[in-house]
């Protein structure tokens, strides 16, 4: 890393209040922070710690319904907090500049993502269009996006979550920023594109002599990226020390309960015998297109009652293509699926109401999955009026019942709007949604991505719980080998849109392996900030590249 330098942000006594039955109250307490040029700041904590927000002041911005009410925001002796706005707007962007979480939710659908990505250096007359855009492409190569000399002039829609993914942080890094707020900015990608994009962060950081703030729940990543590590609890600093100090003797006993995290596992089951051994769903040699480019080739597996199948690979292998072919949204070009033996119809349109019924969805963004302006009795009671037809006070009980599965209290949560909710209770709102059509099987696509560890802990406890309640079996969509021990029974590994290795979890885990099998077991990063350092060289650039690629 880059040795310390001059002063590039300091923070100090900042307090933040956010605006609630029809009061303020503060939400971030007194916070110091300083940033030299050239050092990366991690700020890590579990859902409502206030890294996001103290990640956005460092901008001089404040969300909607949260104000800085106190303290000082020095960014190269500039001082935020009492800079006129156009002034603000001036600076982000070209001197500052963010990379959200949810990429989905921050690119304008309308437009390509070339044209988004350019917009800033135009805007600021740093370069020229033409400049622009090839300094775009550079990017692109930089941090391993396919076919980078293309993919900015398609559609936001029109590229995986993991490339949306990339793409934004090459368009952080347009304007060549002074510094940048990187807000978990690896949460969607799998584990072998990640290490791509955080040496190719590492990278920017040292040419540019770039400092960053680097928000993360993942402690494995921030030990790879960061100088220093500020814990957070509650809008409150827990502890702050040097990163190889803080990994080997964290002072509190917050932050050891955090290391200790994902200490759940859940015992490994067997496939059932006999006349029980009929799946709950069987794909069988399907291929599927998008217009003329195959993405499946021949994938077959099967998930059976009860169990859980994690479908795991990188960006573009076929996971997310594979569910939306058993869920009718992508109608094979081949092979079938049955559901409990029946051949299902390839369209959904095709499919009786009780087909549809059975097979639902958990999605990655809770952000983007629920609707902000519909109240989250209604969210969850949709689906259990369409499907069983309740109505009235029996439609508000089974809303209820569903709340209380999820361990949320009705009383407090059954007129709220999403807004109003953690990530990690939108995605129990999600996880209820789903319930409310009485499903045999649920597809789980990276549920827990976009939680922080110890909300992700409780989610997976959650799924767990209601699997045994329930019966229900899961198809679980993730690139989270950690969460793979956790929960799954069975491994699908795919790649390319095949499926190149598969077979219970206690085999797959157990040498020898597939070489890609390998290649994403040993991508996992680890508790130590050397890792990623030791495996760049170990591999050297030519083997990560191929990694990045397949």
């Amino acid at each position: 890393m880059v040795p310390k330098k001059d002063v590039l942000l300091e923070i100090k006594d900042l307090r933040i209040e956010g605006y609630s039955d029809e009061k303020w109250i503060e939400i971030v307490h007194g916070i110091d922070l300083t940033l030299h040029k050239g050092e990366v700041l991690g700020l890590i904590g579990e859902s409502g710690a206030g890294k996001s927000t103290i990640g956005l002041a460092s901008m001089g911005f404040a969300r909607d319904g949260c104000r800085i009410s106190g303290g000082s925001i020095e960014f190269d002796g500039m001082e935020l907090t009492t800079t006129p706005e156009n002034d603000l707007r001036a600076l982000r962007g070209s001197r500052i500049a963010y990379v959200a979480q949810s990429a989905a939710a921050s690119f304008n659908p309308a437009h390509r993502i070339i044209d988004q990505h350019t917009e800033a250096p135009i805007q600021y007359r740093i370069q020229k269009r033409v400049e622009a855009q090839e300094d775009a492409m550079e990017l692109y190569h930089r941090l391993r996006l396919p076919n980078p000399d293309e993919i900015g002039f398609r559609y936001p829609h029109q590229v995986s979550g993991g490339q949306l993914q990339r793409a934004m942080t090459a368009m952080a890094m347009a304007c060549r920023p002074d510094l940048i707020i990187f807000d978990e900015p690896t949460t969607a990608l799998d584990v072998t594109t990640q290490i791509e994009v955080l040496a190719a962060i590492r990278d920017i950081v040292d040419q540019f002599n770039t400092a960053a703030i680097y928000i993360t729940h993942d402690l494995a990543v921030v030990a790879q990226m960061a100088d220093t590590i500020k814990v957070l609890l509650k809008g409150e600093e827990v502890e702050e020390a040097p990163t190889a100090q803080m990994l080997d003797k964290p002072k509190e006993e917050y932050t050891k309960s955090l290391w200790a995290v994902r200490s759940f596992k859940r015992p490994q089951k067997q496939r059932p015998t006999g006349a029980d051994a009929v799946p709950i769903v069987s794909v069988q040699g399907i291929d599927a297109a998008y217009g003329k480019t195959k993405v499946l080739d021949d994938v077959s597996f099967d998930i059976y009652p009860g169990m859980t199948v994690a479908v795991v690979g990188e960006s573009g292998s076929g996971k997310s293509t594979t569910a939306r072919c058993i869920t009718g949204l992508l109608p094979p070009t081949k092979g079938k699926i049955l559901f409990k033996g029946e051949e299902l119809p390839a369209r959904y349109q095709d499919r009786s109401k009780d087909q549809l019924r059975q097979a639902q969805m958990i999605y990655q963004m809770a952000d983007t999955a629920l609707n902000p302006k519909i109240r989250i009795c209604d969210i969850i009671g949709r689906p259990a009026q369409f499907y069983s037809g309740l109505h009235g006070g029996a439609l508000k009980t089974r809303v209820d019942e569903l709340l209380d599965l999820i361990e949320l209290d009705p009383a407090k949560f059954y007129s709220r709007y999403p807004p109003e909710l953690s990530g990690g209770q939108k995605q129990r709102v999600g996880i209820a949604r789903a319930l409310a059509a009485d499903p045999a099987f649920i597809i789980c696509d990276e549920v827990t991505s976009a939680l922080d560890q110890l909300v992700a802990e409780g989610i997976l406890k959650l799924l767990d719980r209601l699997q045994q309640e329930f019966n229900l079996a899961y198809m679980f969509i993730t690139h989270d080998l950690a969460t793979v021990r956790s929960i799954a029974d069975e491994v699908v590994v795919m790649q390319r849109g095949k499926v190149v290795e598969q077979g219970p979890k206690d085999e797959m885990f157990t040498p020898p392996h597939h070489p890609y099998t390998d290649l994403l077991l040993s991508s996992v990063p680890e508790m130590d900030p050397n890792w990623l350092t030791t495996l760049l060289e170990e591999r050297g650039v030519d083997d990560i590249g191929e990694a990045a690629d397949v």
